[in-house]
């Protein structure tokens, strides 16, 4: 339990929970996900913020070995936050957690 709020707490370093994602990673099998979990209360509301979900996409992708895709991901996610144009809630935007993707999505072709 106390490991569960010190890393939400730690989450908001890094711009809030919508930035943080974890690993668990074990001899043979790892498990990627957002540190905020499925966050239900905004549940069919396209609001949240995809970044840790994609940011655990690359921590898995660096753990298959395919460091070229995880590169080019981090990158996308990147130029998307840099430009600014495209924000979820959180940020300051009002851009769906669909829209933020797609942008992501649009940046890596």
């Amino acid at each position: 339990m106390f490991g569960d709020i010190v890393s939400d707490l730690c989450a908001q370093l890094v711009g809030g929970l919508g930035f943080a994602n974890s690993g668990n990673i074990g001899d043979d099998y790892a498990v990627f996900e957002p540190t905020h979990g499925s966050a239900p209360k905004y549940a069919g509301q396209y609001k949240v913020n995809p970044t840790a979900t994609l940011l655990a996409v690359k921590l898995m992708l660096e753990w298959l070995k395919e460091s070229e895709l995880a590169k080019k991901l981090e990158l996308a996610i990147a130029s998307v936050i840099k430009d600014g144009k495209v924000k979820t809630y959180d940020m300051g935007g009002i851009a769906t957690t669909l829209e933020v993707a797609e942008e992501v999505a649009g940046k890596l072709r």
